[in-house]
């Protein structure tokens, strides 16, 4: 792969740093940023790995690294690699994640786990594990261009910390899924907020609408003009952009919202199109960021 085309596609965090400071939510939280994230890569591959990358089809534009003393491979010396990737003009950063001791200590009793260096401590000790892991990884950590004390930070508050370093500028879009179902098959498990439209006339009961479905014309003309439809509608958008108003706050990024009515054929999918369709067009708040991805599916039309 030619040098101008790598450095036009692809760009590299390395995430290192303290055991039990929060490396697997950093990594969760950039996989959520449409990072790439592998686990503990051979030194020796990363730039095999940065190559595939670059000629995949789509192309791995940004690819995470997690490094750290799990691995035999792993030293704490990351400054060959860096050198490597850098002089073939991909950019590299290194992020390195620490916390202080007891707060470690606090985390490793939580979860009830060993520290990775705590069987090769002279006294077999959780301290012992943990300073000898910060003396390996001290040079990796002054080479590092972005450093995390995760002591007093929260899940959230971390995740808008790796947001603004990593997020390219821009919060990560909110993925809205709007699903319409039956409830004679089911709430789906993964429903966020479910809505009931079993209060409107049933189209099943009209002879002339029976075979239509909701994604037509002629039901969903029916649907919205019935009392308490467009009301009921205008509602469910205002609390699906508070949810998501808040999602975002909170560093969540998917959230689904199913509407139910008998079948999943009528009702459900009418009010899910034109929810989907009012809540793609935008939510209260202007600055919230990226545009949000909205999409509508029908988990139970065509099953009867």
């Amino acid at each position: 792969m030619p040098e101008s085309g790598m450095r036009q596609q692809v760009e590299v965090v390395i995430v290192t740093g303290l055991s039990g400071a929060g490396r697997g939510t950093a990594a969760r939280v950039l996989e959520d940023l449409g990072w790439y994230v592998t686990d503990n890569l051979p030194p020796d591959l990363i730039g095999r790995m940065v190559e595939l990358g670059a000629s995949a089809d789509p192309p791995i534009r940004r690819l995470a690294l997690v490094m750290d003393v799990r691995s035999r491979f792993f030293t704490g010396d990351l400054s060959v690699v860096t050198e490597q990737l850098r002089a073939r003009a991909v950019r590299t950063r290194i992020l390195f994640l620490e916390a202080s001791d007891d707060v470690l200590i606090r985390r490793f009793g939580f979860a009830r786990r060993r520290h990775p260096l705590q069987s090769e401590s002279r006294d077999g000790t959780l301290s012992a594990g943990i300073a000898a892991e910060r003396l390996r990884l001290a040079t990796v950590k002054t080479a590092a261009d972005l450093v995390i004390d995760t002591s007093e930070l929260s899940i959230h508050q971390l995740h808008r910390k790796l947001e603004e370093a990593y997020g390219g500028g821009a919060p990560a879009a909110l993925q809205l899924t709007v699903q319409s179902f039956g409830f004679k098959y089911g709430v789906p498990l993964d429903a966020d907020m479910v809505l009931d439209v079993r209060f409107l006339p049933n189209p099943h009961w009209i002879p002339e609408l029976r075979e239509h479905s909701g994604q037509e014309a002629v039901v969903s003309e029916y649907v919205l003009s019935r009392p308490g439809a467009t009301d009921y509608l205008r509602t469910a958008h205002h609390l699906v952009d508070l949810t998501t108003n808040g999602y975002r706050q909170e560093g969540k990024r998917y959230m689904t919202v199913a509407v139910g009515c008998t079948g999943g054929k009528h009702r459900s999918v009418a009010i899910a199109e034109a929810l989907g369709e009012l809540t793609g067009a935008g939510f209260d708040e202007p600055d919230a960021g990226a545009p949000d991805v909205v999409r509508v599916v029908h988990r139970d039309l065509g099953r009867e």
